[in-house]
C-alpha cells in the first residue's frame, strides 16, 4: 500500500498531466479535483490489496503447497489475480 504522501504526490502529477492535455479543461476547483483523484487512487489501491489477499489465501489453500515466488506460483498468482480482478469489475 502506498503512503498518504505518495498518493498525494501521484495526485499532483496526474492533475498536472490532465491540465497540460489539450483535450481536457479543468473547470472545478483544483483542490476538489485533487481530493477526487486521491479518493480514486486510494480506492483502487485498496481494491488491489483486497484482491491480492484473496489470491494469496486461495493459493495457500492448495493441498500441494506451492512455493511463493516459484515459476508455478507466479503463473498461478497472475492467472488467479486476473480472474479476481474480472469478478470485481463486474460488480
Amino acid at each position: 500500500m502506498l503512503s498518504e504522501d505518495k498518493i498525494s504526490h501521484l495526485s499532483h502529477i496526474i492533475l498536472q498531466m490532465v491540465k497540460k492535455s489539450p483535450l481536457v479543461t479543468v473547470k472545478a476547483d483544483e483542490g476538489r479535483v485533487l481530493k477526487e483523484i486521491k479518493r480514486v487512487l486510494a480506492s483502487e489501491l485498496a481494491q488491489q490489496e483486497d484482491i491480492d489477499q484473496k489470491v494469496r489465501a486461495k493459493l495457500a489453500s492448495y493441498s500441494r503447497g506451492i512455493v511463493e515466488s516459484s515459476a508455478e506460483w507466479d503463473v498461478l498468482y497472475r492467472k488467479t489475480f486476473e480472474e479476481e480482478t474480472r469478478k470485481h469489475a463486474k460488480t
